[in-house]
């Protein structure tokens, strides 16, 4: 709008050189110069009143609006800067705080299995180690007591033994090192010979295991062989040592088009509802006193589950106190998961 004042000035004087060259000879020249100048501001100050001004506030005006507008625009895009900084770093904090539990949980978890694997090596090593101490002492040629503390002596590290079998699985299992030998096989004579294995472990405590299924026809499931005749053994060793004498355990196996179904079900003293969703973590107990009477590792049954999920299926477990409890889980007969 400066450029336009300036025009307007300009032209006026231009209007002033032209009109007193013209009247320069002329009689009334300073009449008509003062004529015309006082024309051109006349026509001046009209313009500049009446035009320029008028411009000169809608200018101003248009540039308050865009003043306005651009401050309105760096402030939502500053205001929107600092909620998506706000939200990255929320989401920064959040990660950091559940990093941190789970490493104190991994922490607590790390302890737990440590004291745990240490309790259940200290007790067969001391009892082993007393034992032996005795037979040293003088024991060894008392034929009363002889055979039967070298009977317990080999007990416990028959126990030692299988605790580090089933550390070594359970470590395997988690690491991913342990590979299945995934194959289509017949399952009816696993289990049965499974069944057959436990049934002097059975008489022993006078408990009856039974196999209810397929016998003759064979029934082919896509799986690991001997990954899936250690989970029926475990089940039915687990489901032993926890009925009462006179009790039974039956094996069960059902199919249907694309799927085999074992169910291991026992007669035993049952499991506690607070206790069903922890049954399956690696040493827990639902009874100390009597497990210990028992034996076992309490790694059974989290090695199961570790290998029944690797057959793309899950184990579920019902329970009812002092009437026995059921395991049941599926394999493919397809070998499409």
């Amino acid at each position: 709008m400066y450029s336009l004042r300036f025009q307007l000035l300009v032209s006026a004087l231009i209007a002033a050189v032209g009109g007193a060259t013209a009247f320069y000879f002329h009689p009334t020249f300073l009449l008509s110069v003062a004529i015309l100048l006082g024309a051109v501001l006349l026509s001046y100050g009209i313009l500049y009143f009446f035009v320029y001004r008028p411009l000169l506030r809608i200018q101003r005006v248009v540039d308050a609006q865009e003043d306005r507008a651009s401050v309105e625009r760096f402030i939502a895009s500053s205001s929107e800067e600092f909620q998506n900084l706000s939200v990255s770093f929320n989401t920064m904090l959040e990660s950091f705080r559940t990093d941190i539990s789970r490493m104190r949980k991994l922490e607590g978890v790390r302890s737990e299995f440590l004291g745990n694997v240490s309790h259940e090596l200290r007790t067969p090593l001391f009892s082993t180690q007393g034992l032996i101490e005795t037979l040293l002492h003088g024991a060894v040629d008392d034929k009363k007591v002889n055979r039967d503390f070298l009977a317990k002596a080999l007990n416990n590290i028959e126990r030692l033994n299988s605790l580090l079998e089933e550390l070594i699985d359970i470590s395997r299992i988690e690491s991913g090192e342990m590979k299945l030998r995934l194959r289509f096989f017949d399952i009816v004579p696993v289990l049965q010979a499974a069944a057959a294995d436990m049934q002097t472990y059975a008489e022993q405590r006078r408990i009856t295991v039974t196999y209810n299924g397929p016998t003759d026809a064979p029934l082919e499931v896509f799986g690991d062989k001997e990954r899936l005749r250690q989970v029926a053994v475990n089940l039915m060793e687990n489901a032993i040592k926890y009925s009462e004498k006179g009790g039974t355990v039956t094996l069960t196996l059902t199919s249907t088009a694309d799927r085999a179904e074992i169910i291991v079900k026992d007669t035993g003293i049952g499991i506690a509802p607070q206790h069903l969703p922890r049954i399956f973590e690696r040493f827990y107990r639902v009874d100390k006193d009597r497990n210990r009477d028992v034996g076992g590792s309490g790694l059974g049954l989290a090695i199961v589950k570790h290998i029944v999920e690797a057959h793309g299926s899950n184990i579920t477990v019902e329970s009812s106190v002092g009437i026995g409890t059921t395991f049941t889980f599926s394999i493919s007969r397809t070998g499409v998961e």
